[in-house]
């Protein structure tokens, strides 16, 4: 059985490559996409048959666990995942306790989005084989369907993850930014910086243009996606 998915993302260029994504993974499809809280209610109100939804945490009328309340209290019970940059523990513990079954940080690559779609689907191809009494290993086998990370991928050789978020957090606060200034900021070569920006722009979190000034050669400047300024996508 196929999963219909909604997308609930208010950036641009993410819901877009969140569909993207969810239309490669086999045995899912795209419900629709939506860009605010109040958009996500309307299209559940009429649509169903929407399976699961990827609800980002940071919307233009409001927060996701919001939402996500306002689902439970209009009796609307399709599964959530979290697809967020959004780190605080207490909205972590939050959303888990609202029922979200997974939860996804960004930034992440296609195989790390593939891996949870298919632990989820391998969770509800249980589901659809269990009696409607079950035992608690059955009842183990089912979470445990979900909470493994077995299955997730890792991040292209050589490359950490710890990196990874210090370089996600420099571009995000520093607005555009070279591979050199990046470097500085995080404390690592040059070619490391570039090796992990290069990495984010191929899965589309940030933008690459070219930088003129001064007396030196023309650098490329690297801005996360969705902020405002020369450059931006949105």
């Amino acid at each position: 059985m196929t999963v219909r998915v909604l997308i609930v993302e208010d950036e641009e260029i993410a819901a877009l490559a969140h569909a993207e994504y969810v239309g490669r993974v086999d045995g899912f499809e795209v419900a629709g996409v939506t860009r605010s809280a109040g958009e996500a209610m309307r299209h559940l109100r009429r649509d169903p048959r929407v399976d699961l939804v990827l609800l980002d945490m940071h919307l233009p009328d409001g927060h996701g666990l919001g939402l996500l309340q306002s689902m439970r209290s209009a009796g609307i019970l399709c599964d959530v995942i979290a697809v967020t940059s959004a780190r605080d523990l207490d909205v972590v513990r939050q959303a888990v306790s609202q029922g979200v079954v997974q939860y996804l940080l960004k930034p992440f690559t296609f195989a790390g989005f593939r891996s949870k779609l298919l632990q989820y689907a391998a969770y509800r191809e249980r589901l659809g084989a269990t009696e409607e009494q079950v035992v608690q290993e059955e009842v183990d086998e089912l979470i445990g369907l979900l909470r493994t990370g077995a299955g997730d991928a890792p991040l292209p050789k050589g490359m950490s993850a710890d990196t990874l978020r210090e370089v996600t957090t420099a571009v995000r606060s520093g607005g555009g930014l070279s591979a050199s200034e990046v470097a500085g900021r995080i404390g690592a070569s040059r070619v490391t910086a570039r090796r992990y920006l290069e990495h984010l722009a191929e899965m589309r979190l940030v933008d690459r243009r070219t930088r003129y000034g001064g007396s030196g050669r023309p650098e490329v400047e690297y801005r996360w996606r969705g902020q405002d300024g020369p450059g931006s996508a949105g």
